[in-house]
């Protein structure tokens, strides 16, 4: 081996330590690589073709995919509102929430809201979709206010909302399961060719558009530096409580989304147990992405290669056999990981 090789492979490790330690995005992405083939590498190869293994590589992506579509867009607004130095665990609750409106509203059977009105179908969906759109950012705007207004710490806000709003649903809907009616299952299960993809498109375009929000506005940068220093922000004629107060507003706007694609995709809802732990789910995925818990740095790209690699683990302890009580500890790992690669980072 001549001395320009061994020149050319130092440089290489000393570039690669280098956009390890400093680019979030650069270890989050080759930590997902890595996954992806060892996820590969279970699934195998015996096959009688590749058309066969391809199909079935594909058919397993599109599941994981699918499943966490919705973990996937909470997670969106869960990044604004920790890079503006914030936090929120209402999500599930919320979610469940929502979703019992919505099918309160769309039930085609004698309780249905809208169909003893005789409003049925297409239109009892979208009446149903919107009411539930305000409803979510009615409820994302109080949290927001309570945190802006009543000074109650983030924590304490969303801990609190998150258990009035499980229980009022609890209490509500005990006994009542509503029939969703077959047309707002289309939603997010007609199919594309062979595939059921509407649960993914919807997530990915939304990931296009918060990526542009967050990169190319004004409102973008404001939460930034909402996050990085709320006494500068607020010195540089940034509406703190405002920009804050928009953050949970559009959570309760995305959380409203996902119950929609919830409630379309299964047709149905557990209220005591539907959305349990979407909160530290969306969290663990911000994290990983390489958001900073301490505010004011983060990316809509880096939350969405979080996901993938917290679906990835799980679809990867699933296929290991891993008892499901224990993958939650994997979880809880990674996100300690990622926190000490943050604090590594800032040293």
């Amino acid at each position: 081996m001549n001395n320009t090789t061994i020149k050319n492979r130092k440089r290489f490790f000393e570039y690669f330590k280098y956009k390890w330690t400093t680019e979030p995005l650069f270890s989050t992405a080759i930590a997902l690589l890595i996954m992806i083939i060892v996820q590969t590498a279970i699934l195998g190869f015996g096959y009688d073709s590749f058309g066969d293994w391809f199909i079935s590589w594909l058919n397993n992506w599109i599941n994981i995919l699918r499943n966490n579509a919705g973990i996937g867009i909470m997670a969106l607004g869960m990044t604004f509102v920790i890079i503006s130095g914030g936090i929120d665990l209402s999500i599930g609750s919320t979610m469940v929430a929502i979703g019992a409106v919505i099918m309160m509203l769309i039930d085609s059977g004698p309780k249905g809201i809208l169909a003893n009105m005789g409003i049925k179908g297409v239109p009892s969906c979208i009446i149903a979709i919107i009411i539930g759109l305000i409803l979510g950012q009615v409820l994302g705007t109080i949290i927001g206010l309570l945190i802006t207004k009543g000074n109650i710490p983030p924590f304490i806000a969303t801990l609190g909302a998150m258990k009035i709003f499980r229980s009022v649903t609890q209490q509500f809907m005990q006994g009542y399961n509503p029939k969703v009616p077959s047309i707002f299952l289309e939603i997010a299960n007609i199919k594309i060719g062979k595939f059921m993809l509407m649960p993914i498109i919807y997530w990915m375009l939304i990931a296009y558009i918060f990526n542009f929000i967050s990169k190319r506005t004004i409102f973008g940068r404001q939460v930034i530096a909402v996050g990085s220093n709320e006494k500068t922000a607020r010195l540089s004629g940034v509406n703190v409580e405002k920009v804050k107060t928009l953050v949970y507003t559009i959570m309760g706007f995305l959380v409203t989304i996902t119950a929609v694609i919830q409630v379309s995709r299964i047709g149905s809802m557990d209220f005591a147990n539907a959305g349990s732990g979407n909160e530290m789910d969306a969290i663990a995925a911000v994290v990983v992405g390489g958001t900073s818990m301490s505010g004011g740095r983060g990316s809509i790209i880096g939350t969405v290669l979080g996901t993938l690699i917290i679906a990835v683990m799980n679809n990867l302890l699933n296929l290991f056999g891993v008892p499901p009580f224990l993958r939650e500890a994997f979880k809880g790992l990674i996100m300690v990981c990622a926190v000490l690669l943050q604090r590594k980072e800032r040293a």
